[in-house]
C-alpha cells in the first residue's frame, strides 16, 4: 500500500500521458492507467505506506503546492523493480519547492520515505509499475515518441488509491 503527495499535470499533458498509457497497453504492457482505473498522471513530491491527508493539509495550509510550476519531461527512466517512468528536469525552482514541502511536512510531524526527501528525491511520473523484463525496451521506445513535454502543475492531493484516499490541497 502506497500514500502519496501527488501534483497534477495541465490538461494537454494528462490526455497525452494517458494516450501513452494506452498504447503501451495496446502493446501489451501493462501501464499505470490500468493498474486499478483510479490513478491520474502525477508526479509524486512525497510518499510513504500511510499519509495523513488531513495532516499534509494542515503542514501545508496557506502553501501553494505546485501550483503554476512548469516541468520539462525530456527523458524516461526506470527504478529497480520493472518500474518505469518519464523523468522530470531538475531546475532550481523545482528542487526550492520540494525542500520547502518536506520543511512544511517534517514540521507537521509527516514521516515521508527517505528516497522521497531533499536531496534523494527523483522527479518523475510514473508510466508503468510492472514491465514484464523482455517489453522494456518497447516500453522506452514507445515512451520516446511522447518527449519532450512542457508540463503545468495545476493542483496537488494526497491519494491513496488502495484506500479510496483522494485528498485535494
Amino acid at each position: 500500500m502506497v500514500a502519496a503527495l501527488e501534483l497534477y499535470l495541465d490538461v494537454d499533458t494528462t490526455r497525452r500521458v494517458r494516450t501513452l498509457w494506452r498504447a503501451l497497453e495496446d502493446d501489451g504492457i501493462p501501464s499505470l492507467g490500468s493498474l486499478h482505473q483510479k490513478h491520474r498522471p502525477h508526479i509524486s513530491l512525497a510518499a510513504a505506506h500511510r499519509i495523513d491527508p488531513h495532516a499534509v493539509a494542515d503542514a501545508l495550509d496557506g502553501f501553494p503546492v505546485g501550483r503554476g510550476l512548469t516541468v520539462g519531461i525530456d527523458f524516461v527512466g526506470q527504478f529497480v523493480g520493472r518500474v518505469l517512468w518519464l523523468g522530470v528536469t531538475v531546475t532550481e525552482e523545482l528542487l526550492t519547492h520540494h525542500r520547502a514541502v518536506h520543511e512544511r511536512l517534517t514540521a507537521g510531524g509527516v514521516d515521508i520515505w527517505e528516497h522521497y526527501r531533499p536531496g534523494r528525491w527523483v522527479p518523475h511520473c510514473t508510466i508503468s509499475l510492472r514491465v514484464p523484463n523482455p517489453m522494456m525496451a518497447p516500453a522506452v521506445r514507445r515512451c520516446l515518441e511522447y518527449l519532450p513535454i512542457q508540463a503545468t502543475i495545476v493542483g496537488a492531493a494526497v491519494a491513496d488509491h488502495a484506500n479510496d484516499i483522494s485528498h485535494p490541497l
